[in-house]
């Protein structure tokens, strides 16, 4: 059972850098990032913006220790029925070698203490290595890594980074402050390190910068992320869409007295109408590179979006821009489809179902606008890394990724169920179906920390809701064929600074064009001031990168 009670969607919140900070880590970036640089800040040379090599990547060396019920399609997350039982023993011995080393986390949630904590001993005794923890309020998160960044002196031996929080130039931090990895895992140097070797190769490359690997990843599983979920157990008889016009009906058929049919359902038009990921860009017809904002789907996506407003099936509270409130405007009935991060599906049916046994929830069948096959672009395999700090000393090196091998332990193990748990009668008891049910110490104790270090593939196990993983993982095999790599798959690239709020507008301008408050004319506009403001140049910074990437060096407009 993988953390009932959280979920990789609920363990994260989008956190900026203050200007404060963003000043502080941009001074310290420019400083210790070797090399030329231009103007703009971003540093000459291919290198700096180059995709990891095949040869540099860890060997993906698959462990099944525990055969799943629902077994992985192309990267979805395998499903699990039952704990097993007996759990498989990872290790016989603790590995490490007794080194002690400092790692910074971030947490949302209740930080524990770190001083006498049986959990973490526990997971330290079994892993031969003692790790101290500095967390970080998640929603701080951000300012908090800015200022360790800014002063060298001050980073712990092994730092997790979301991926929001990279701070502006890290690029050509990461070579200074932290460790190549490409030495010691590269290849089959991972074979030192297995349970490392278990997890995809996407989630690696999302770790890497300058053609190097620098991170550890905390996997994400292939697949939709973000669509919609509906009540079945409201609409038992209900037909279900298969295309945009089917889905606006659907909305407006099941709005009336007192009940909407919707909440916002933005994430879901961009998944149906297969608009680019955030940042996106595509190989246009004339072979120039086009953004996200300029293509013809995400224009449509816009229109069939404030279709959906003007329709009057969006509850009020969601047409305020009332988004927190989502989950209970759903949970409870007011609104009879949902669409969002789907690790709120499973939180949703066992917050509910403790009170109400026949509570359910489904998700859409996902189409293409037109009712075709979706084009579905692949997440990043990984949303948060962590790095270990430079150390001329590779046994210290080695120890860590030990101890990160330990950590990746996978599900079914005596080790996974340790560091997701802590420890048996005294964070928690077996229930009947042999789940872990948490003691009060627990939720003293215990918290999600040591995930964001490293953590081992993702999988579907909330065994207490059957009904749920059968449902996901057949949905997410079927979807599993419809996926595809986005250009610039698997790459970190650092735009230069001057662009980082070159989209900002369109964020605001989405919204107002689906309450009706802009139209499309707004858009254009908007498209045009970003080509003006500097979009033509980033245009040109990502077709350089584009045509280095390409082997023969053929141009990206020829």
């Amino acid at each position: 059972m993988k953390r009932l009670t959280t979920s990789h969607g609920a363990q994260r919140r989008r956190v900026w850098v203050t200007a404060t900070a963003a000043l502080a880590a941009t001074s310290l970036l420019a400083a210790c990032g070797g090399g030329d640089t231009n103007a703009d800040g971003a540093k000459g040379g291919d290198d700096v913006q180059a995709g990891i090599s095949e040869e540099n990547l860890p060997n993906h060396a698959p462990i099944d220790l525990v055969e799943p019920d629902f077994p992985s399609v192309n990267g979805s997350a395998p499903g699990f029925l039952s704990i097993p039982d007996p759990l498989v023993k990872a290790f016989d011995a603790p590995p490490g070698s007794g080194g002690e080393y400092t790692v910074m986390t971030p947490l949302w949630g209740t930080i524990p203490p770190t001083k006498g904590n049986q959990y973490f001993d526990a997971v330290s005794e079994a892993m031969g290595t003692t790790l101290n923890f500095q967390i970080s309020d998640g929603n701080t998160y951000g300012d908090k890594l800015a200022a360790v960044l800014a002063s060298p002196k001050d980073v712990a031996d092994w730092v997790s980074i979301p991926s929001w929080n990279n701070p502006p130039r890290f690029g050509q931090a990461v070579e200074t402050i932290f460790e190549d990895l490409t030495p010691f895992l590269a290849g089959d140097k991972v074979d030192e390190y297995p349970y490392l070797a278990n997890i995809p190769t996407e989630a690696w490359q999302a770790c890497s910068w300058n053609g190097k690997l620098y991170g550890l990843p905390f996997p994400e599983a292939a697949g939709v992320t973000n669509w919609s979920m509906y009540r079945d157990d409201l609409l038992p008889e209900a037909a279900l869409p298969t295309n945009a016009d089917e889905l606006l009906d659907f909305v407006v058929d099941n709005t009336g007295e007192g009940v909407w049919g919707t909440n916002d359902m933005w994430s879901t038009a961009t998944v149906m109408f297969g608009v680019l990921p955030a940042k996106g860009w595509e190989v246009g017809e004339d072979g120039k590179l086009v953004n996200r904002v300029e293509t013809d789907e995400y224009r449509a996506a816009l229109e069939w979006l404030a279709e959906v407003y003007a329709s009057g099936a969006v509850h009020p509270d969601a047409v305020a821009g009332n988004d927190g409130d989502a989950g209970l405007r759903f949970e409870s009935g007011d609104v009879l489809v949902n669409s969002g991060g789907l690790g709120y599906w499973h939180e949703a049916l066992t917050r509910n179902r403790a009170t109400n046994p026949d509570f359910s929830i489904d998700v859409l069948p996902v189409f293409a606008a037109d009712g075709g096959d979706p084009v579905l672009y692949k997440p990043n395999g990984a949303s948060i890394c962590s790095y270990l700090k430079a150390n001329d000393d590779d046994a210290a090196i080695k120890e860590l990724l030990t101890a990160a091998n330990f950590l990746a332990s996978p599900f079914g193990t005596e080790e996974f169920q340790l560091i997701n748990y802590g420890v048996e009668g005294l964070h928690y008891d077996l229930d009947a179906n042999k789940l872990p049910v948490p003691t009060t110490l627990a939720q003293t104790e215990v918290q999600p920390s040591y995930i964001f270090l490293v953590d081992p593939p993702v999988v579907n196990a909330q065994v207490a809701l059957p009904d749920y993983v059968e449902r996901r993982s057949a949905w997410g095999a079927r979807n599993a064929e419809f996926m595809v790599e986005p250009l610039f798959y698997g790459m970190n690239i650092t735009e230069p600074a001057q662009y980082a709020s070159l989209g900002q507008p369109f964020d605001d301008l989405e919204k107002d064009i689906a309450r009706g408050r802009k139209s499309m004319d707004d858009l254009d506009a908007a498209i045009e001031t970003w080509r003006t403001s500097g979009g033509e140049e980033l245009r040109a910074f990502y077709t350089e990168i584009y045509e280095a990437q390409q082997g023969d060096g053929e141009s990206a407009d020829s």
